[in-house]
């Protein structure tokens, strides 16, 4: 099984071990011992960057392992492995900011049921409970800036074995993404728009 170095680091280079490359069509499949791609999933797009000088196009979760598709053969044995630091910025931060919409969403009675952080199209879903309170995006917006205002520190734990991330007090969340240190780096939430269809409510935002 791969070694996720990005459950606890927020490194972008590292030196790893490349266990296998093999063809897969017009690219190469390769597996590292540890890495710190994040792979498609979780509602997180995938991590791009380098494996030496291969660029990583895509990175796929397989049952026990993590595949880093690249764009030329690679050496088994030690190498760099670079993330591209833009890219999964951006990612961390859409997913963060999902995690926040989930929290203050929650609390006036709405349990999120899916969330997809992809640039331009980022979202989080509900479905209403017993309690249901209206939701309107002027109220969202302005409890997630005072969140924003004090920031939260990230919080990592571990519970039944499965990775938790919080921020502050804010209850912690089952996730394998990538998040930021705190919500300074979050940057502004800006709430595009709410929908309703067969009763989901669908919560469209993005990140400045």
């Amino acid at each position: 099984m791969t070694l996720r170095l990005f459950f606890h680091s927020d490194d972008r280079k590292a030196n790893v071990e490349i266990l296998e490359c093999t063809p897969h069509e017009q690219e190469f499949a390769v597996v590292l011992r540890a890495t710190l791609f994040h792979p498609q999933g979780g509602g997180q797009p995938f991590d791009t960057g380098w494996i030496g000088e291969s660029r990583v196009l895509r990175v796929m979760q397989d049952p026990e392992r993590i595949v880093h598709y690249v764009d030329r053969p690679v050496d088994l044995g030690m190498t760099q492995i670079r993330v591209d630091a833009q890219r999964r910025q951006s990612n961390t931060r859409l997913h963060s900011a999902g995690h926040l919409i989930g929290h203050f969403v929650q609390a006036m009675g709405w349990m999120p049921i899916k969330a997809h952080h992809w640039p331009s199209e980022a979202r989080v879903q509900f479905k209403p409970l017993d309690a249901a309170q209206d939701v309107d995006a002027k109220t969202l917006q302005h409890g997630l800036a005072q969140w924003i205002a004090h920031d939260l520190p990230r919080l990592t734990s571990s519970r039944e074995g499965a990775r938790e991330i919080g921020f502050g007090e804010l209850p912690a969340y089952g996730c394998g993404g990538t998040h930021v240190r705190s919500l300074k780096d979050l940057g502004t939430v800006t709430i595009d728009s709410l929908s309703h269809k067969k009763g989901i409510l669908s919560v469209h935002y993005h990140v400045d």
